[in-house]
């Protein structure tokens, strides 16, 4: 199922003590100032991280390089696979880390708490920075649109909060193998596909599958943002009145629409916790042509058996005209620091050296990518692949949709994407599926927090 990669945080403490001053004559040897040099003690960062699916070992060869690059900070690492146990207690007794590496999304919501009690402290400065040992401000390194999500700036105050670090594409998976075979381009645009799609029935082979309607929740997005920008798909995240019964919006509803219209017969039985893997594996036999999912499905079907000359790869959703725009959404990790921290300055410093190419190359090594420019080009073999697909579109998005109060009866995830069972079975039109959608983005809005 769905592994959306969930870190935890690197909490870094810090604490700067200055050297005592000497006696400022004019005699001062160059050995006197050697020494006082010399006895200027060390910072330290206490940097606590989730042991999580990239080992144990990735954080601590990035400290030794750091180190290395600056002598005058010790980074103290705590790892472990429940960090929240570890740090909780300590941040209550009101000793806070520097920064935390720990992703939204888990069980205990930590970050989650701390956003809502305003607890972050706010990192919009670090964007200016320049990387640590290079000449680039870390902003320049960023992929487009990696800022100023729902998720980097939770207040929606044009300030960030979260620092985007490692992120996992999502798009449609595909077998290049089966393409090569048939001389078959993938199409770019809606009308490229409803092209194939009368090429595969030919050949016995539906154009669209889905594990469950849920993995619609990153590739819908990206129709929205190729049909009206960024902006668009920002607006419908904030449940903006109008936004999803509007001109844009209609157009990615009917893009989606003629996926749906040519799904594998099988799909909609399949799409559930207990056979999902079953529609995966429609791709893997060569029955469906296309499928959105994310990178650790690569991993999950590993020992499914699989047609010949089969190979992963994954395309952009599809633009909604010629030449249109395409936007791929990922799924991210974020690194983020308390608003307690001592000694933030210190903290920002080594949060730009994780921006660095020096960095990207040993996150490489553990398969973890962040969202800078040209770091598909460090990654391992077999996921240059699948991570190529962002250096071919026109930006990356993320963000989920804000919070708001509950009320009763209301799920915009039930009603945007529980639906599309229905749509691809023909229950339901793609007009009333829209209809309901902007139905219940207008009740939550009203209760946004």
């Amino acid at each position: 199922m769905k592994k959306k990669v969930l870190l935890s945080s690197a909490a870094l403490l810090a604490s700067v003590t200055l050297a005592a001053c000497g006696n400022n004559s004019n005699n001062t040897s160059k050995a006197d100032s050697t020494t006082k040099a010399e006895s200027k003690e060390k910072t330290t960062l206490k940097l606590a991280a989730l042991e999580s699916g990239y080992g144990s070992e990735m954080w601590p060869a990035i400290i030794k390089a750091y180190e290395e690059a600056n002598p005058n900070v010790k980074v103290e690492l705590t790892q472990d696979k429940e960090i929240e146990d570890k740090i909780t207690p300590q941040m209550k007794a009101g000793d806070y880390p520097d920064i935390v590496m720990l992703a939204l999304g888990r069980k205990q919501a930590l970050p989650e708490t701390l956003i809502k009690d305003k607890a972050l402290a706010d990192l919009t400065d670090l964007f200016d920075m320049k990387v640590y040992g290079e000449d680039k401000k870390v902003s320049e390194k960023l992929l487009n649109n990696v800022l100023g999500s729902t998720v980097t700036d939770p207040y929606g105050d044009g300030k960030h909060y979260l620092a985007p670090m490692f992120y996992a594409p999502t798009g449609l998976f595909y077998n290049e193998g089966l393409f090569k075979s048939k001389g078959w381009e993938v199409p770019k645009d809606v009308a490229g596909m409803k092209e194939l799609a009368e090429k595969a029935k030919k050949e016995n082979i539906s154009l669209f599958t889905y594990p469950t309607t849920g993995y619609l929740d990153s590739f819908f997005p990206a129709l929205l943002a190729n049909a009206g920008g960024v902006d668009l798909f920002n607006k419908a995240m904030k449940y903006e009145t109008g936004v999803f019964t509007s001109p844009e919006a209609t157009k990615a509803f009917e893009a989606m629409g003629t996926l749906l219209s040519n799904v594998e017969p099988s799909t909609v039985a399949n799409a559930n916790k207990q056979s999902f893997t079953k529609n995966q594996q429609l791709i893997l036999d060569n029955k469906a042509l296309f499928m959105p999912n994310g990178t650790w499905v690569v991993g999950e079907m590993a020992k499914a058996p699989r047609a010949d000359g089969f190979k992963w790869a994954m395309t952009a959703a599809p633009a909604i005209e010629k030449g249109g725009k395409r936007y791929v959404y990922s799924f991210f990790e974020h690194i983020w620091v308390p608003k307690e921290s001592k000694n933030q300055a210190a903290a920002k410093e080594f949060l730009s050296f994780l921006y660095s190419d020096k960095a990207a190359e040993i996150f490489a090594k553990y398969n973890a990518a962040q969202p800078i420019q040209g770091v598909t080009a460090k990654l391992p073999e077999e996921l240059k692949a699948l991570y190529k697909v962002v250096d071919e579109v026109d930006g990356v998005i993320n963000g989920n949709f804000v919070a708001t109060k509950p009320v009763e009866g209301v799920s915009m995830k039930d009603t945007l994407y529980g639906q599309i069972d229905s749509v691809a079975s023909g229950q339901k039109t793609i007009a009333e599926w829209q209809k309901s959608v902007e139905e219940v983005s207008q009740k939550l809005k009203a209760a946004v927090q």
